[in-house]
């Protein structure tokens, strides 16, 4: 996508009236959320949301392309870049899938993915160095040597985001943790369905866990390792943390299980903690918050795209024939797809999930709940009339400083104080920033076995063919 000044002027100037009459209503107090947002935030959300609700559907080979175009390197940030080769032998894949079957309800389909290389970044902070510092013309070695030059504890994060959009957060992260970010660029969907992604991801934490021969890292422990992501990478985050855990499950004879990993058996540890943004953890799309919370976000409500379908192209319609573009319409409900779908989460490490008064907050509130009514640590954050990954989106604003804080200082405990945490839940007010404490326990007004009945119809709705893919489908 061309950002230079020229294009976005091109862009914006059709927009002015809009972005004219918007400024007008907040400044009169006239608009619905003139009392929640100050205006640079109402400008920015609505003025978003007007190009995404008024475009006719791209493509998604050319929205796939445009989501992982490569903005470059430059300013306070290290960037090694580093593929983890796949092991010989295929006992993750076997893992994975007995992880897959032990949690199915019966009647889901999927193809397992073949082992692929997983190609990623470590990411850490730079210091001393201008925002417009050009990225050094040195080996990917000695960047990586140079990462852990910088005042860095033996602590990383994997972020299971695209490296190249989420660079300037992810830096953020190891400069406030003092930490490192592996982040890793796992298969997209629609040409790499479920559990492509998810294999990915389990390859990458074995491969902190266990450095395959000619790796640049040393092995990170377990209990220096937190998952985290935003949107569909918060969801994934939960989706590997939920595998990890049935394989634990299964595993009654030895504690933690093992792996033939690299020709060697290796143990399988849980991680120290979890960390979601704005996490995506229902794909059957079923919640009411997505219609009630629409006027706080930027993503278009399912029922503005009911009649949408995405434009032909190489990766899409699937062949053969598929009814979501993650997953068999089969398996929406499957715990692995939906994390929200879990049963247990008992013995799970702590949890850290955020989001705001946001389209996806239903979501976020039942798996909060879900988790903690088992006895897991959850701190759980939601902020008044904040959008979709409002944290990253408006990174100047009182509250996404705040709810920024948060996560870095959950995934810091997570690593050095680990008994200093406990299940608290806050409601965050808008422009004050005052907190309500929240019952976790009773984060949401649904419980478990409503949210399966919502889900379950839902799936059955799209399996029969009664809504079409764009209104599972979500401009995440």
């Amino acid at each position: 996508m061309d950002t230079s000044p020229y294009s976005l002027v091109k862009v914006l100037i059709p927009k002015l009236p809009f972005m004219l009459k918007t400024a007008a209503l907040h400044s009169l107090w006239l608009s619905d959320t003139s009392s929640k947002w100050d205006l640079k935030s109402e400008l920015i959300i609505k003025t978003v949301r007007y190009f995404l609700h008024n475009s006719k559907p791209e493509a998604l080979s050319k929205m796939q392309h445009l989501s992982i175009k490569d903005p470059g390197v430059k300013g306070p940030m290290w960037i090694s870049r580093v593929t983890m080769p796949a092991p010989e032998e295929g006992d993750v894949r076997q893992a994975l899938s007995r992880a897959i079957d032990g949690l199915k309800e019966g009647g889901e389909t999927y193809t397992a993915p073949e082992l692929r290389p997983v190609e990623g970044e470590w990411t850490g902070y730079r210091a001393n160095v201008s925002a417009n510092a050009p990225e050094p013309s040195i080996s990917e070695d000695e960047k990586y040597a140079s990462l852990m030059k910088e005042p860095t504890l033996n602590q990383a994060f994997s972020s299971l985001m695209d490296p190249g959009s989420h660079r300037v957060p992810c830096s953020h992260l190891a400069k406030k943790t003092k930490g490192r970010c592996f982040n890793i660029r796992y298969r997209l969907a629609p040409q790499n369905p479920f559990p492509a992604a998810l294999l990915d991801g389990l390859v990458a934490y074995l491969s902190l866990l266990h450095p395959p021969p000619g790796s640049l890292h040393e092995p990170v422990p377990a209990s220096s390792i937190v998952f985290s992501g935003d949107s569909a990478g918060g969801g994934l985050s939960l989706s590997l943390l939920q595998a990890l855990l049935e394989l634990h499950r299964q595993s009654s004879n030895e504690s933690p299980p093992t792996i033939t990993w690299h020709g060697s058996k290796v143990p399988v540890p849980l991680p120290a903690g979890v960390a979601a943004n704005s996490g995506w953890f229902d794909l059957t799309r079923c919640m009411p918050s997505l219609e009630t919370n629409a006027k706080f976000d930027y993503l278009p409500p399912p029922s503005d795209s009911a009649h949408l379908q995405f434009p032909k192209c190489p990766i899409w319609p699937a062949d053969p024939p598929r009814g979501d573009f993650y997953t068999d319409t089969s398996a929406l409900c499957h715990p692995l797809v939906s994390p929200v779908a879990a049963k247990s989460w008992e013995g799970a490490p702590p949890m850290w999930i955020m989001c705001g008064e946001e389209m996806l907050a239903d979501e976020n509130k039942v798996l909060a709940q879900q988790a903690a009514s088992q006895g897991v640590t959850v701190v759980f954050e939601q902020y008044e009339a904040m959008p979709h990954c409002f944290s990253m989106m408006l990174m100047g604003l009182g509250g996404s400083k705040k709810a920024f804080e948060s996560w870095t200082g959950f995934i810091t405990a997570c690593v050095e104080r680990p008994d200093s945490l406990t299940t608290k839940g806050i409601w965050v007010e808008a422009k004050t920033l005052n907190e309500k404490d929240i019952d976790v326990t009773k984060a949401s007004t649904f419980d478990f076995e409503e949210v399966m009945r919502m889900m379950k119809e839902s799936r059955e709705r799209r399996v029969t063919g009664n809504e079409t893919e764009a209104k599972a489908m979500p401009k995440l």
